[in-house]
């Protein structure tokens, strides 16, 4: 075996011990999701911890099901999700357009008010944040008219709109879009187009990977709220998939059952990654390359 081949075979072994060390904490839920507290604790300081052996079933999903309300919580998960990366993906690249395609005045200044805001953490603002939301009406319909309802806090919207807009992402799409050659810009405009439909027709289209990268990262950043919900969601309604664990693990529950609610809320992220990494990990190789 010549040199070059003996470095190839150690970079790999370099690569499967790290992937083992990412990929073991994941294998080790999904297994125990699926074992009796018994048999997690005797397999646990052997290679069966991560192998599907043993006695298995679907206890553990059951007793989640029957000991909490994550049937709701998760449907409120995907609608606070969705909503939030939907309009995101609207309202955050229009804004990056408009800084990267378009001049007008002040936009130097707004540009660097979104990189300014990207130092600032959430939890800097989140007591700020609630007492708006909590003096803020909430209308809805009573005996057929509409009236207020109460504040925003307690709804699913408290937890939407405060996220849509993000500067991280902002920032993103500006990237991206930047480097677009503006001559498409300038035949569409010699065709009578709008700055709209420049956006719409020619800058989505060849944005793919970007909006990719935004939509994981935005999916991730709204499934995974945990402080914000706790704050503003007191009730059952309204309260999303990860504060409701802390719940749930309160109520007298094994760590099979434990790791049952874990692996159910896991399974969408890796559904989203898988569904975009093509053109997620495109963007990236995109990013490495530019110039």
């Amino acid at each position: 075996m010549s040199v070059k081949q003996l470095k190839t075979l150690g970079w790999y072994l370099i690569l499967i011990g790290v992937g083992y060390v990412f990929l073991f904490p994941m294998l080790f839920m999904l297994v125990s999701s699926l074992k009796p507290e018994q048999a997690i604790f005797a397999d646990l300081y052997s290679i069966r911890a991560i192998l599907p052996v043993g006695e298995l079933s679907l206890d553990n999903y059951r007793q989640v099901f029957e000991k909490s309300n994550i049937g709701l919580y998760f449907w409120n998960s995907v609608l606070i999700t969705g909503g939030t990366v939907i309009m995101g993906l609207f309202v955050n690249s229009l804004l990056a357009f408009t800084l990267s395609r378009m001049k007008w005045s002040g936009q130097k200044l707004v540009l660097s008010a979104v990189i300014a805001l990207m130092i600032i953490p959430l939890e800097a603002i989140v007591v700020p944040l609630l007492l708006l939301a909590s003096k803020l009406p909430s209308i809805g319909w009573e005996d057929g008219m509409l009236a207020i309802t109460g504040s925003w806090l307690n709804t699913l919207h408290v937890q939407m709109l405060p996220f849509v807009a993000n500067s991280f992402f902002i920032f993103l799409f500006y990237q991206f879009f930047r480097d677009i050659p503006k001559d498409f810009d300038e035949a569409a405009e010699l065709d009578g187009a709008t700055p709209f439909q420049i956006y719409r027709h020619i800058i989505v289209p060849m944005s793919g990977p970007v909006f990719a990268t935004v939509a994981i990262l935005h999916f991730l950043l709204m499934w995974n709220q945990y402080i914000w919900p706790i704050m503003a969601v007191q009730g059952e309604d309204a309260r999303p998939v990860m504060p409701g664990i802390q719940i749930f693990f309160g109520r007298q529950t094994g760590w099979g059952e434990v790791m049952a609610y874990a692996s159910f809320v896991t399974l969408p992220v890796l559904a989203v990654f898988l569904v975009f990494q093509k053109k997620f990990v495109r963007s990236l190789a995109g990013a490495g390359i530019k110039g």
